[in-house]
């Protein structure tokens, strides 16, 4: 392994309630937070990056009127609402390396997973899996799949809308999968060429990514 590659590590451990029965599922935070070098309004957690978007949709959705920034309460607002939800986050990816230090998917080699398989088993209560993005190369769906392949266990499709649905048994135990819109800037391409957007967007020309992406987490984060 090339020793000038950038060793991109997980700095946050999955947050877990015991009350969980969902689990949103990504791959990495962009690699300033594994160096330490956060911005102002950066927050120390799991999606803390000032680019993402995933804590504007949940905030809207839940009227939660966050911090956006690095402080120790913006922290705690978070991991108090993903406790009173029963909500957990747990990302595949715990470290890759890269040529280029950026926050690409495409970009990661050399990946280690973490075992979801194994924190499955002790989470008992989880149900259901969000993904943030869809089944694209490196993607968070993409490396469950292939962490289910190496445990012989096999998905199904329970929908093929957007955003689709899987099953898979796990000891026994069905656990759905939820393809979410990513909730970042790179994304937006993607949204702007669904009928379903252009159809919202003509009703209401206000309406935007965001708009959109609030929309289809709420079905899947308030049932």
């Amino acid at each position: 392994m090339n020793p000038e590659l950038f060793h991109h590590t997980h700095p946050y451990k999955p947050f877990i309630p015991e009350n969980a029965t969902k689990l949103i599922v990504g791959t990495l935070p962009p690699p300033r937070f594994t160096t330490r070098q956060l911005k102002e309004d950066d927050v120390d957690f799991c999606y803390g990056s000032r680019d993402g978007m995933l804590w504007q949709i949940i905030d809207r959705i839940f009227n939660l009127d966050l911090k956006f920034e690095n402080t120790p309460e913006a922290v705690k607002q978070r991991k108090d609402f993903l406790a009173k939800k029963g909500i957990g986050i747990c990302d595949t990816v715990e470290s890759c390396r890269r040529e280029k230090i950026d926050a690409s998917d495409l970009g990661m080699l050399h990946v280690e997973l973490r075992d979801l398989i194994g924190i499955l088993r002790r989470h008992e209560k989880i149900d259901t899996l969000l993904f943030t993005g869809g089944n694209s190369k490196n993607g968070p769906e993409y490396f469950f799949r292939r962490i289910l392949k190496e445990e012989k266990i096999k998905i199904k499709v329970i929908s093929n809308d957007v955003p689709r649905v899987h099953q898979f048994l796990l000891d026994g135990r069905p656990i759905n999968t939820v393809s979410l819109t990513a909730p970042s800037g790179s994304a937006n391409r993607a949204i702007g060429s669904m009928e379903l957007y252009k159809h919202l967007k003509k009703q209401d020309p206000e309406f935007n990514t965001i708009d959109f992406r609030v929309l289809q987490y709420r079905q899947f984060l308030k049932d």
